[in-house]
């Protein structure tokens, strides 16, 4: 699959490099962040680790990682990745995303969610596109369900978490025949902000 930036008059999805360090490294700055992701970006040696880490599985084509840039103030404001690209059954998982708190319950993931499903499904033709959350993060799995994606089970005992604790994981869908009704959806949301 080829995979290329993305973007709107709200948000920029830039392939992510070396360069974006600092900017991940000020936009991750907040210990909320990572209370429900397996890395804490909370020092620059634990972003260049995440880049070095991010650019080795893209290179392997297991993964390809984004930063979201605001495009008003061009500042890079989180991370997404498409990941578990599987070209054989045209399917790959949406995932690692995260945003600075002073984007949350904002247009912005919307956006960012909008340009990737619409990537995915119009552009390389996927069959489905997956996305997964903690079974704890409450706040993710409703701006996952406001998507319109569907929830398709939990995945028990499915991940260790950074401080040793059980995640169970719940999955989400959408696929090529639901993306017409997700994708008006979304246009709706995006128009109200």
């Amino acid at each position: 699959m080829k995979f290329r930036a993305l973007e709107n008059d709200t948000v920029i999805l830039k392939p992510l490099t070396e360069v974006d360090a600092q900017g991940i490294f000020e936009a991750g700055s907040y210990p909320e962040v990572w209370s429900h992701m397996s890395v804490a970006l909370d020092s620059m040696d634990a972003v260049e680790s995440f880049i070095k880490s991010a650019l080795m599985v893209k290179e392997q084509g297991k993964e390809f990682p984004f930063v979201i840039i605001d495009k008003a103030s061009g500042a890079i404001i989180g991370s997404t990745r498409f990941m578990d690209i599987d070209d054989n059954h045209g399917r790959l998982e949406i995932g690692f995303t995260w945003l600075t708190p002073a984007y949350w319950r904002t247009a912005v993931n919307t956006n960012c969610k909008y340009l990737l499903l619409q990537y995915c499904f119009e552009v390389l033709q996927l069959q489905r596109v997956q996305i997964k959350t903690d079974h704890e993060n409450n706040r993710s799995q409703k701006a996952i369900e406001r998507l319109g994606a569907v929830k398709e089970g939990v995945l028990r005992n499915h991940m260790i978490r950074r401080d040793g604790t059980i995640r169970h994981t719940v999955m989400y869908s959408i696929t090529l025949e639901e993306w017409p009704q997700v994708k008006s959806n979304l246009e709706r949301l995006m128009e109200r902000h």
